[in-house]
C-alpha cells in the first residue's frame, strides 16, 4: 500500500517528523517498507508565465520570451521546447537555481542573453522522460515556488501490510491507526449531501445473496465525460502509484484509495434491462477491460444484464459495458462480495486488480452507500450530472459476534500488568463496542475489522496501542535445577566429531526423493507418496540416507574433487502396519583414496576395510560383529549386517556395480548406514585392575571352508569366555601354497593376562587348548 503523507495528514496530522511517523507505523504492525521523497532536492523554481514569444534571430528551433515570475520585471529567457505558448504557465528555474545535475546560470544562447529556463518534468527530476514544458493550471500562483504549488516537499509511504490488515488498504484506514496510536484528531471524509433528482434507476435482483449481501447503485444521467480530472486528484493517485484514465474512472479509483471501498461505473446505455448478481453459467464468456476474453466458471460471482455477464464481481468489470468519451449517463456500483466468493479468482485468471486485493480480504460493509455517495458527490464536482434515487438489496450480511477479553490473560499473554481503567481507552480508541463487566470485556469488533475474532486478537490490538516498546524485558524468573546427564547417552555433537575426525563431511539433504531411488538401492516398491510434491524428482519420503549421499557425492565429482567421504545425520521414513514410522540413521560413503595424495603413502583406493575400520571406530570400545548379507545397493559379495551385540543396527558395503555404472562413477563406492539409536547408546566407563605382570601372547592357526565366516569363530571363541584371555584378533588371512583349494588359513592373537599372578606353561597351554578345542568343534582344522 503505497500513499502521499500529504493526504493521509489531512485526515489526520500528529506532531511528528515524517522519520517518526514512520516509526510509529512499523511500531504498530504495519510496517512501512520504504519512504521516499515525490521530487529531488531544488531550489529556486517557481510558477512563471509567458508573457510573449518571438523567434531565435539565429536558431530556427529556439524561442525567446519574457515570462512574468512574479517580480517587478519579466525575464527574458531562451526556450527551445515545442509546446511553449503565449499564456502558458510552467515552471521557471531563476538564476542561481540548483536543478538535479544542472545549476542556472545567466548566459548568453546565440547571442541572445537568458536569465533562467522554462523547466520540463525530467528537468525538475519528477519523470524520465518528457516532451516538453510542464503545463501547469490556470490558477496557479505566478511566482509562487513550485515545490509549494506541487506539494514537492511530500514523501511517498510503502506499507508492507499483513493479509489480516485489510482495513488499512486506504487512507481512512490507516488515519484511523495512526489517531488511536497518538491521539490526534481524525478528520474523516465529510459525509456527501446529494440532491437526488429521481429519473432513471435500475432494479437489482441478489440471486447470489449469500455471496453478495449487500448491493447499492445508483444512475447518474447527464455527465460529462471528457472533463478534465482535477490536478490534485491527478497528483494523489499518480502518488498512490495509479495512473489518470479518465474523469470517471479516476474518481472510482480515488475512493477506492480513499476509503478502501472498490467501485465500478457502467455506460447505462450499454446496458440491457435490470442487474442481477449470480454465478456463472456454463459456457458463458466474458471480455474484461484489459481486453482478456475469460471462461467464466460456475464458482464466479458475475454482474449480468439482460444479454449476460457484464463484470467479474469483486474483480474487473466488463469492456463491452465501461464507460467512455460518448458516455452521458453511468450505473454507479458499490458491493460488498463475501471475501471466500472473491479469493483466488484473479490469480486463477492470471492477473491481479486492487478491486480484488481489497474483497478477498475483506471491505467495511457499512460503508457501502457512504462510499458511492462520496463518488457520486465527486463525479457531479467534476463532470456535472444528476443523480438518481440509490438502488439497495440486502441478504444477510456478515455478524460481529462479541469477543471475550479478560485482563487476566492480557497480563498472562503480555507480561504487563495493564488494568481494566487502561484497557478500556485502548478499546475505544480502535473503535471497538464493548460492555465491561469488572475485570472483563466483551467486545464487538467494527465492520472494518475481518481480523478479530479470538481473545488473543484483542490481546494483540491492546499490546499495539499501548506500545511494544513500553514492554519493558523482564528476566525469567524460574525455579530451575541441573538436570543429572545420562553418561551413557553420546550427544550428537561428539558424534559428528568423531566423523569429522575420520575425514568426513556432512551433508544435510531433502528427505523427499525419487522414487527410482527407493526402487533402486532400497528395494522399496511402495513408499511413502508424497499428496503435494514440490518437484517430479521430490516425490516420496526416503526410507535410506544413501540417495542423498550420491546425489552430493556427484556434485563434488562434478566440481573436480577425486576423494569424498560425506556423512549425515537424518530421518527415515517407512510404512509399517497401517502407520508411518520414522528412524534417525547416520550414513557415509568414501570414495578415491584411503588417503589425501601424498608423498609418504603409497596412494591405492579407498576399500571396504577402510570403512568398516571407520565403522568400528564409532563404536568404540564396543565390539562389532559384521555378518555377510545381500542389500539391493550393494555388490553381492562385499555386503555385511552390522552386529551389535548380535542384533543388526547397519548395513555396510560397496555398491552395486550396476548403480556405480549408472551414476557414471569411474571408482567403487563403500557406504555404510546405521541405526542412530544404537551409535548414542555408549557406555560407562568402570574401573579395571591394571596387572603388573606380563602378558603372554600364543598365536593359532586354523584351516576353514573358504565360506566360513571368521566372526562364528571369534564369537565361539568369546562365548567359552576362558579366564585370563585378555585379547583374540585375527590378523592374517592366507590363501595360496601349502593351503588346499577351497580352504583358507586364518591366523588369531591370544593374549594371556592375570591381575594377580605369572601365569604358568600348564596354565597357558590349558587356556589355549580350550580355545582350540572350540574352533575344532565349529569344523576348524589346526594347522601344524
Amino acid at each position: 500500500m503505497q500513499f502521499s503523507e500529504s493526504w493521509l495528514r489531512t485526515f489526520v496530522n500528529p506532531s511528528l517528523s515524517s522519520e517518526e511517523l514512520s516509526h510509529l507505523l512499523t511500531m504498530a504492525g504495519l510496517e512501512v517498507e520504504e519512504m521516499s521523497p515525490v521530487a529531488p532536492a531544488f531550489e529556486k523554481v517557481v510558477v512563471g508565465q509567458v508573457l510573449t514569444k518571438d523567434k531565435h534571430p539565429d536558431a530556427d528551433r529556439l524561442n525567446v520570451l519574457t515570462v512574468d515570475v512574479g517580480q517587478a520585471e519579466p525575464l527574458n529567457i531562451v526556450c527551445g521546447a515545442g509546446n511553449v505558448t503565449v499564456g502558458m504557465k510552467a515552471p521557471c528555474a531563476l538564476v542561481g537555481a540548483k536543478l538535479p545535475g544542472i545549476e542556472i546560470k545567466q548566459a548568453k544562447v546565440r547571442g541572445v542573453a537568458s536569465f533562467g529556463m522554462m523547466c520540463s518534468e525530467k528537468e525538475l527530476g519528477l519523470a524520465e522522460q518528457s516532451d516538453g514544458l510542464m503545463v501547469l493550471a490556470a490558477d496557479a500562483v505566478v511566482g509562487q515556488s513550485i515545490r509549494e504549488h506541487l506539494d514537492l516537499d511530500d514523501r511517498l509511504i510503502t506499507l508492507k501490510l499483513t493479509p489480516n490488515r485489510s482495513d488499512c488498504l486506504s487512507l481512512n484506514g490507516i488515519a484511523r491507526e495512526v489517531a488511536a496510536l497518538t491521539g490526534a484528531s481524525l478528520h474523516s471524509v465529510p459525509q456527501a449531501s446529494i440532491k437526488q433528482a429521481g429519473g432513471q434507476s435500475r432494479e437489482v435482483k441478489l440471486t447470489a445473496a449469500a455471496a453478495c449481501p449487500r448491493y447499492t447503485g445508483r444512475v447518474i444521467s447527464g455527465v460529462n465525460a471528457k472533463a478534465v480530472t482535477p490536478a490534485w486528484m491527478v497528483r494523489r493517485l499518480q502518488r498512490c502509484g495509479l495512473r489518470s484514465i479518465s474523469a470517471l474512472v479516476d474518481v472510482t479509483n480515488y475512493v477506492l484509495l480513499e476509503l478502501g471501498q472498490p467501485l465500478h461505473a457502467f455506460d447505462l446505455n450499454k446496458l440491457d434491462g435490470d442487474i442481477e448478481v449470480r454465478f456463472a453459467r456454463g459456457g458463458e464468456q466474458l471480455k474484461l477491460l484489459n481486453e482478456q476474453t475469460v471462461e467464466l466458471q460456475e464458482d464466479m460471482l458475475v454482474i449480468a444484464d439482460g444479454n449476460g455477464p457484464v463484470a467479474l464481481a469483486g474483480v474487473m468489470g466488463g469492456a463491452d459495458s465501461a464507460v467512455g468519451e460518448a458516455t452521458s449517463d453511468i450505473f454507479l456500483e458499490s458491493a460488498f462480495f463475501v471475501p471466500n466468493v472473491i479469493v483466488g479468482k484473479s490469480r486463477l485468471l492470471g492477473f491481479g486488480s486492487d478491486s480484488a486485493y481489497r474483497f478477498e480480504r475483506g471491505v467495511d460493509f457499512a460503508a457501502t452507500q457512504a462510499a458511492l455517495d462520496r463518488a457520486t458527490q465527486l463525479i457531479i464536482d467534476i463532470c456535472g450530472g444528476q443523480a438518481g434515487t440509490v438502488t439497495e438489496v440486502l441478504g444477510e450480511l456478515p455478524k460481529r459476534l462479541p469477543v471475550k477479553l479478560r485482563t487476566s490473560r492480557v497480563h498472562r499473554v503480555l507480561g504487563v500488568a495493564l488494568q481494566a481503567d487502561a484497557i478500556a481507552p485502548i478499546l475505544s480508541k480502535l473503535g471497538m463496542v464493548f460492555q465491561q463487566k469488572g475485570d472483563e470485556f466483551s467486545v464487538t469488533p467494527p465492520s472494518y475489522r475481518f481480523d478479530i475474532s479470538i481473545e488473543e486478537d484483542l490481546i494483540e490490538e491492546v499490546a499495539r496501542v499501548h506500545g511494544y516498546e513500553n514492554i519493558q524485558p523482564v528476566p525469567i524468573q524460574a525455579r530451575m535445577s541441573i538436570l543429572p546427564q545420562v553418561e551413557a547417552q553420546r550427544p550428537l555433537a561428539r558424534l559428528r566429531q568423531a566423523m569429522v575426525l575420520r575425514d568426513y563431511q556432512e551433508t544435510i539433504n531433502y528427505a523427499f526423493v525419487e522414487a527410482a531411488w527407493e526402487r533402486d538401492l532400497c528395494g522399496n516398491a511402495a513408499p511413502i507418496a508424497l499428496k503435494n510434491p514440490i518437484a517430479s524428482q521430490m516425490s516420496v519420503m526416503r526410507s535410506s540416507l544413501l540417495g542423498g549421499l550420491l546425489a552430493a557425492l556427484r556434485a563434488n565429482l562434478a566440481r573436480r574433487h577425486p576423494r569424498v567421504r560425506l556423512f549425515e545425520i537424518g530421518g527415515c521414513f517407512t510404512a509399517e502396519a497401517g502407520s508411518y514410522e520414522q528412524h534417525e540413521r547416520l550414513a557415509g560413503l568414501a570414495y578415491g583414496g584411503a588417503v589425501s595424495e601424498q608423498w609418504g603413502e603409497p596412494a591405492r583406493s579407498v576399500d571396504f576395510f577402510d570403512v568398516k575400520g571407520d565403522v568400528e571406530a564409532l563404536f568404540a570400545p564396543r565390539k562389532l560383529g559384521f555378518q555377510a548379507a545381500s542389500h539391493p545397493a550393494s555388490h553381492p559379495g562385499r555386503s555385511a549386517r552390522i552386529l551389535l551385540d548380535g542384533r543388526p543396527v547397519g548395513w555396510i558395503g560397496e555398491l552395486h556395480p550396476q548403480w556405480q555404472q549408472q551414476n557414471d562413477l569411474p571408482q567403487a563406492v563403500v557406504w555404510f548406514e546405521i541405526e542412530l539409536a544404537a551409535l548414542t547408546q555408549g557406555t560407562v566407563p568402570h574401573l579395571a585392575v591394571i596387572s603388573r605382570f606380563p602378558p603372554v601372547r600364543r598365536d593359532l592357526a586354523v584351516l576353514v571352508d573358504e565360506g566360513m565366516s571368521v566372526q562364528v569363530l571369534l564369537d565361539a571363541m568369546q562365548a567359552e569366555k576362558v579366564p585370563g584371555v585378555a585379547e583374540l584378533d585375527l590378523f592374517d588371512v592366507y590363501r595360496g601354497k601349502g593351503v588346499e583349494q577351497g580352504k583358507k588359513s586364518l591366523a588369531f592373537r591370544v593374549l594371556l593376562q592375570d591381575t594377580q599372578k605369572t601365569l604358568t606353561d600348564n596354565e597357558i597351554e590349558e587356556k589355549v587348548a580350550r580355545l582350540v578345542a572350540v574352533m575344532l568343534n565349529q569344523g576348524a582344522q589346526l594347522r601344524a
